[in-house]
């Protein structure tokens, strides 16, 4: 793999069109409750301001898929990454259209725009040749700094590539795949991947993929209760995936003749509801009454984990083990961080949720990496080649 850093483009007095990920939260009234994406890009947008650039800034925020939608606006971004950058972010009406030429067209040097929202477009996702064709037309050079999005094959970091023959990784996007690619490519063993988070079916084929590097594979949070009903217990009103439940049979299958170690849940805190205030009971897998649902792991499944984590060189974690939001259900996601923190092991951690996890324990420090992805992150420690890295190979 041959791929090129922003350190190796030409960028003075260049404009530079650079895909970040500015997917942040906002609250009800519009404000940023978290700003750590914005903050993860600034090395390679400062290095392309103090290299004389004129800076295009693009990235999503939240799901409109093709509409726009107020509230999924990017000004708020461009105000944030304005008072972060100590100068004045221009914000674009669109990412398209002769307006944003125009804008474009008269950046100087050190200046700094940002693109409106992406997916307000339904060419973004579709990766549209006329959508991305019209992007990189209005910049000398491409480059990606948005490792979160690697996975999907999107107009704005795959498509502009077929455009453009500048193109290069940002340095958070060459961190992220360095790290990971190189650490993973030879682990010590016993390696460990935790897997938790509600739904299996965004993480089926990863769980798949992963069973052929790791020695032992731990599932927790809400996905849990579709591997326990294909072993053929009842999950009360547990979040339960049914159309999986014969995938995951052979994932189990497969993890067996593999000789990779399958830890699920043995006991969960269990609730009529997932809220906070509702009184949480502590039942076995196999006593979970029909009018409640798992919640977290239990203290058994705790203990289980915390073991099974305790003996491995390297560990891999992604998505809570349960509730975690909710105190009363928070005591397995904190019993695994604890572990990782503890661990002698090589530790690395993805994911929005797992990262929320890491700042609510105090554990972030004490973890070896903590990957900006979640999606594209399992993909790569899965083995899996990701769409936007190969559209930048050369």
């Amino acid at each position: 793999m041959s791929i090129r850093s922003i350190k190796d483009l030409n960028l003075q007095g260049s404009k530079v069109l650079i895909r970040v990920d500015f997917n942040v939260p906002l609250d009800s009234s519009g404000a940023i409750t978290d700003d750590s994406r914005i903050k993860a890009v600034l090395p390679t947008l400062k290095y392309a301001i103090d290299k004389g650039a004129r800076v295009i800034l693009m990235s999503h925020l939240g799901r409109p898929k093709g509409k726009v939608i107020k509230s999924m606006s990017l000004i708020p971004v461009a105000r944030r990454l304005s008072e972060i950058l100590g100068i004045s972010v221009s914000m674009a009406p669109d990412c398209i259209g002769a307006s944003v030429k125009k804008m474009v067209d008269d950046l100087k040097v050190g200046d700094v725009l940002l693109l409106e929202n992406l997916r307000f477009h339904i060419g973004e996702e579709k990766n549209d040749p006329g959508f991305a064709k019209e992007i990189a037309s209005f910049c000398d050079c491409f480059v990606n700094d948005a490792f979160a999005t690697a996975h999907r094959a999107h107009a704005s970091n795959v498509g502009v590539c077929k455009y453009l023959k500048d193109k290069a990784f940002g340095f958070l996007m060459m961190r992220e795949v360095e790290y990971i690619s190189k650490t993973l490519e030879t682990p010590k063993s016993p390696f460990a991947a935790v897997i938790g988070g509600a739904k299996v079916s965004g993480k089926l084929e990863v769980v798949e993929n992963l069973l052929a590097r790791v020695d032992k594979l731990i599932i927790g949070g809400g996905m849990a209760f579709t591997f326990i009903k294909a072993l053929g217990q009842s999950v009360g009103k547990s979040l339960l995936e049914e159309d999986l439940v014969e995938s995951a049979l052979k994932i189990m299958k497969q993890a067996r003749k593999e000789g990779v170690k399958f830890y699920l849940p043995v006991d969960c805190i269990c609730g009529p509801e997932p809220k906070a205030g509702v009184v949480p009971v502590i039942k076995t897998i196999q006593e979970i009454p029909d009018n409640l649902m798992g919640l977290d792991i239990g203290p058994a499944t705790s203990t289980l984990f915390t073991e099974a984590i305790d003996a491995c060189e390297t560990l891999v974690w992604n998505g809570p083990m349960g509730l975690f939001e909710v105190d009363e259900f928070a005591s397995g996601t904190t019993a695994v961080s604890d572990a990782f923190a503890s661990s002698k092991a090589l530790t690395i951690v993805g994911g929005g949720d797992t990262d929320a996890a890491l700042r609510k324990t105090g554990n972030m420090d004490m973890i070896d990496f903590v990957s900006t992805a979640g999606g594209a992150f399992l993909e790569m420690v899965g083995g899996k080649k990701l769409p936007a890295i190969e559209a930048l190979e050369e």
